[in-house]
């Protein structure tokens, strides 16, 4: 990658908010051909500009195929194998903040904490002869936190859907899934547990620590990076 590649989210609140976010810094986003294109250009930068969706630019950070790019931190810690060591968040933003977190149902009156749920999974596989379902989109994250709180009878279910309306559903007893004021988990009958907040999640501008720079895309990196550094502009 001769010049720098930087990316945005391609619609909704995430591109309003960034684009607002850039201007703020004093680096106004042109798209290229419309609402509908998918390149932009910003002002007092060479950097190619891809308009992606956030999951395809958290992949992109982590392959290395993107230097920068604004995404949620929740997907760029679950899609990294190597966790950090493959991504440098640069500046949280403000925007787009969600907890990733473990919900169990309301009902289950003696599980509050995560050891909580480890004795829950033991007396529930004694009892039914399985290992409780857990249903998340973040199988990386949720496999990492079950194992720092030493929580090991249950198993991965991959959601395809609605998360929180799994248990309800009957095809998973507990999620893991993102929530901003908790409202739809509890209307689904869930609650959070006491510790079960995986991350605290925004938008935020990110390195590729796998990209190769050119001298050339490392000078554009300089003026980004000074850019927002010097600036008190955010959300």
């Amino acid at each position: 990658m001769s010049r720098l590649t930087f990316a945005i989210p391609s619609k909704g609140r995430l591109k309003e908010q960034t684009e607002a976010w850039l201007a703020g810094i004093g680096h106004p986003l042109r798209q290229i051909g419309g609402e509908r294109g998918y390149t932009a250009e910003i002002d007092g930068l060479d950097a190619e500009v891809r308009l992606l969706s956030a999951r395809e630019i958290a992949q992109g950070l982590i392959e290395g195929s993107l230097h920068f790019g604004v995404t949620g931190e929740d997907l760029l810690h679950d899609l990294a194998q190597d966790g950090p060591e493959d991504f440098q968040v640069l500046q949280r933003l403000g925007f787009g903040g969600a907890d990733v977190v473990v919900a169990v149902p309301q009902a289950w009156f003696d599980v509050d904490t995560m050891s909580d749920l480890e004795a829950a999974g033991a007396a529930f596989r004694k009892s039914h002869g399985r290992r409780l379902r857990v249903a998340t989109k973040y199988l990386r994250l949720t496999r990492r936190f079950f194992a720092q709180k030493s929580v090991g009878e249950y198993r991965l279910v991959e959601s395809a859907g609605a998360t929180e309306a799994a248990p309800s559903t009957g095809t998973a007893d507990v999620i893991v899934d993102i929530t901003t004021t908790g409202a739809t988990l509890k209307a689904n009958g869930l609650k959070v547990l006491d510790d079960g907040v995986i991350l605290q999640s925004e938008a935020a501008i990110t390195q590729s620590l796998r990209a190769s720079f050119t001298a050339g895309a490392r000078a554009v990196a300089d003026t980004l990076v000074g850019a927002f550094s010097n600036s008190d502009h955010k959300f």
